[in-house]
């Protein structure tokens, strides 16, 4: 019994990975003001009241180690207001496993002060925007910088009373720095006769021809292009295929899963305990008690998997996170082990020690619920086909496919086909024997081809969290001085009025790999050539969470940083 809870709580575990994945709730953020109205003419204190969600913590303005990612503060520029200073809280110190020193942090809830004059002749109630910009951590990970945004109400009149003066009198003003001043935006007027609108809507007009995710080497990014011109696309299993086509290879990959060896030596053996085969006593019988065991087994992968779905398309793609990578990585190198015979998993030993009564025995309850045992026990050779099937499953219901959610479900129907056949005591199984050796080995190649790719993954998103955000804003600069587009609607009109293609580079600050492409493949003499007739655009994907950005990113079905997409005018 202790083993089946081990194996339940890794199934649970799996399916609660998601929950997590896409990081903590966003902050809160409240906007003081000391005194309101504030007369023309004079200084207006406030403050800004940030709350982190319990657990997590943030980089302070000044961090130790000049890689992290700071928490940063900037005023829009507003007519008759001139900020002057700016004060942020002590930052704590944060013993952190692996750091040299202690990290400099902010966590739970902590304000910041601010202090702007007003020019004489002011009048009405002032609004003055700010941007905060931060990266959530916790005690394993760190998550993708947030972009936060608030404003400040003040009126212009005469002084009134001092408000949240405890607030105000724990802020050390006079000890402050520089404010930063937000860059005006410079957005174009739009044409009288042509509305404008967002980067997403902009993009209806155009069709992908082609999508490709993180770094690429010099001659992969040319055959990325080629394909893309010549309309070949690299498919998976599952991508491109039709929807009945989709469905056949969810029942066969979960119909191969019996032949695991977690599954196929208790066939006979769970057979015996809930009374089917002969002891059913008819072959009609038989086949319903078999056919509950399976439909047991279909229902507990439909549910883990439907409640993974749900979440990873509430919280976003499975794979934006290292650790998440690094653990599928880990869990199938056991696996794959398990496959060579290094150690064994065998439950079939197991299933023995769930004794029937000979009165229970033949019932459609214990056939149930032994059925839904069995998926939990076959958990652990099964798990790298689940997965596959459930991130495809979660990819197609965010794309709008809510059929995608019984593709879990029917994976676990494949595995429960043989169960009914099985219990009216057909011999049309394959048996136990030295073929098996072949089929682990066999499963153990693919399995730790698996873990080799997500390991490889997890790497690439580790490093990528340690970066020089200002040197990635300079190499995108060098780009836009070349004649890149910072601006996708406006790259799309360009190659729209000129008929040409339109290359679209998704980035961000924090993305290393982005930094690394601008550097090496993008300034290769054979890449600059084959792009030169393409209209290139540097879209800033900084906070995924952002309406406008989630908006093109799934527009163009971007997972992770960098994505380049090819776009044709329909």
């Amino acid at each position: 019994m202790r083993l089946l809870l081990v194996v339940a709580a890794l199934w649970i575990s799996a399916a609660a990975i998601p929950f997590a994945q896409g990081g903590p709730a966003r902050a809160e953020l409240t906007p003081l003001v000391e005194t309101a109205p504030t007369p023309a003419g004079t200084d207006i204190r406030v403050a800004l009241r940030m709350t982190l969600p319990a657990g997590f913590h943030t980089n302070s303005n000044k961090p130790r180690d000049p890689n992290l990612i700071p928490l940063t503060v900037a005023f829009d520029p507003v007519d008759g207001v001139e900020w002057t200073e700016i004060v942020f809280p002590d930052a704590t110190d944060l013993v952190q496993q692996g750091a040299q020193e202690p990290l400099r942090v902010f966590d739970g809830e902590f304000v910041i002060g601010a202090v702007a004059h007003i020019a004489a002749g002011t009048t009405g109630t002032l609004n003055l925007p700010v941007r905060v910009r931060y990266q959530a951590c916790d005690e394993t990970a760190c998550y993708l910088p947030v972009r936060l945004q608030s404003t400040w109400a003040v009126p212009v009149g005469p002084r009134g009373t001092p408000a949240h003066q405890e607030v105000f009198r724990a802020i050390k003003f006079g000890t402050g720095e520089k404010p930063t001043i937000a860059a005006a935006a410079v957005t174009p007027a739009p044409a009288a006769s042509a509305p404008a609108v967002s980067d997403a809507e902009a993009l209806n007009a155009w069709v992908v021809k082609g999508s490709t995710t993180g770094y690429q080497g010099t001659a992969d990014f040319l055959t990325f292009i080629d394909n893309a011109e010549k309309g070949i696309t690299e498919q998976g299993l599952f991508e491109g295929r039709g929807p009945l086509a989709i469905l056949l290879l969810v029942l066969i990959g979960g119909l191969a899963l019996n032949l695991t060896p977690c599954v196929l030596p208790m066939i006979p053996i769970n057979l015996a305990i809930i009374g089917a085969g002969a002891q059913a006593g008819s072959r009609g019988r038989g086949f319903l008690l078999g056919a509950a065991y399976g439909t047991a087994m279909a229902l507990v992968y439909g549910g883990l998997g439907l409640i993974v779905v749900l979440t990873a398309s509430t919280f976003g793609t499975i794979n934006s996170y290292w650790w998440f990578n690094a653990g599928i990585a880990v869990l199938f190198v056991v696996l794959a082990l398990a496959m060579f015979d290094v150690f064994e998993i065998d439950f079939s030993r197991l299933s023995g020690s769930f004794r029937v009564d000979e009165e229970s025995r033949g019932s459609f309850l214990v056939a149930f619920g032994m059925g839904g045992v069995a998926a939990l026990l076959a958990g652990a050779c099964v798990a790298p086909v689940v997965i596959q099937v459930v991130l495809f499953a979660s990819d197609r219901y965010a794309a709008g496919t809510s059929s995608a959610l019984a593709l879990p479900f029917l994976l676990g129907v494949g595995m429960a086909i043989p169960w009914p056949i099985a219990g009216a005591g057909i011999a049309a199984l394959p048996r136990p024997g030295a073929w098996m050796v072949r089929i682990k080995q066999v499963f153990g190649v693919v399995i730790l081809a698996t873990a080799a790719y997500y390991g490889y993954e997890a790497y690439n998103l580790l490093s990528s969290r340690w970066v020089d955000a200002a040197e990635v804003s300079s190499s995108v600069e060098e780009k836009l001085k070349a004649g890149w587009h910072p601006s996708l609607s406006d790259g799309l009109a360009a190659a729209a009025r000129e008929g040409k293609p339109v290359l679209v580079d998704m980035w961000a600050t924090w993305c290393k790999n982005c930094l690394v492409m601008d550097r090496t493949t993008l300034e290769d003499a054979a890449v600059v050539a084959k792009l030169s007739s393409y209209v290139k655009v540097k879209f800033q994907a900084e906070d995924p969470d952002d309406q406008s950005v989630s908006a093109v990113m799934q527009a163009l079905n971007a997972k992770g940083l960098p994505t380049y997409v090819i776009l044709e005018r329909r």
